[in-house]
């Protein structure tokens, strides 16, 4: 290996590194209550060498988010690669999405949190975040279509437009507050059911024929007619 390379590796290592520490301190204090200092010091580097790989602690932030928004992206592209029809794979991302909440709650958190007006539209991750999350919307649009092509979704329904009221519904339900999330146990039922019964009421709405709507233990979708 030569120098150069070797130094581009090393870059690379103390950018990742600057990123796992950064993000574990989000994770456990929120933003607020996360200074430059801090990472600095956790990090071992002075606050300067800190500023030559982020421009401050909004783009530090950022960069974090984007690593959540990477994980939902992949796990959409694994539900479109599924062999099975268009009303599944649609299913199968609002389930994906669900377990996305489920198993990485610290990075939904955080990308909700990016999506207040607090942070600037000209930092530079602003983009990739959108561009993220275009990309999840456009797979489900993909799926739509595919299920319109195949038959089992509804020939009437416009593929982008039905992506788009499910991408809003799916942020809107898994990022629910918890006064209402506490309503919803008042009335004897789990969160986990609540969001369950929101995609048994929404796939038969957009689907070609009556059916139901499974989840076997190890969350695929099944679509019974």
């Amino acid at each position: 290996m030569g120098i150069s390379e070797r130094k581009i590796r090393e870059k690379e290592q103390r950018r990742k590194e600057i990123l796992d520490t950064a993000e574990r301190l989000f994770f456990s204090r929120g933003y607020d209550d996360v200074s430059m200092d801090g990472i600095a010091h956790e990090v071992e580097l002075n606050k300067a060498t800190l500023y030559l790989y982020f421009k401050n602690k909004e783009a530090l932030f950022a960069a974090i988010v984007l690593r959540g928004v990477w994980i939902l992206q992949e796990k959409y592209r694994e539900c479109m690669e599924a062999e099975v029809t268009g009303i599944v794979k649609v299913a199968l991302m609002g389930q994906a999405y669900y377990r996305f909440s489920q198993e990485h709650p610290d990075y939904l958190r955080l990308i909700h949190f990016y999506g207040s007006e607090r942070f600037s539209k000209e930092n530079p991750y602003t983009a990739e975040i959108g561009k993220g999350y275009g990309t999840c919307r456009t797979i489900l649009q993909e799926a739509v279509r595919e299920g319109i092509d195949d038959g089992t979704i509804r020939a009437d329904l416009d593929p982008f437009l039905i992506s788009m009221y499910l991408m809003i519904s799916f942020m809107g339900i898994l990022s629910m507050e918890d006064k209402w999330k506490q309503v919803i146990e008042a009335e004897g039922f789990s969160y986990e059911q609540y969001s369950r019964e929101f995609f048994r009421f929404i796939i038969p709405a957009i689907s070609t024929a009556e059916g139901a709507l499974l989840f076997t233990n190890d969350g695929t979708a099944i679509w019974t007619q």
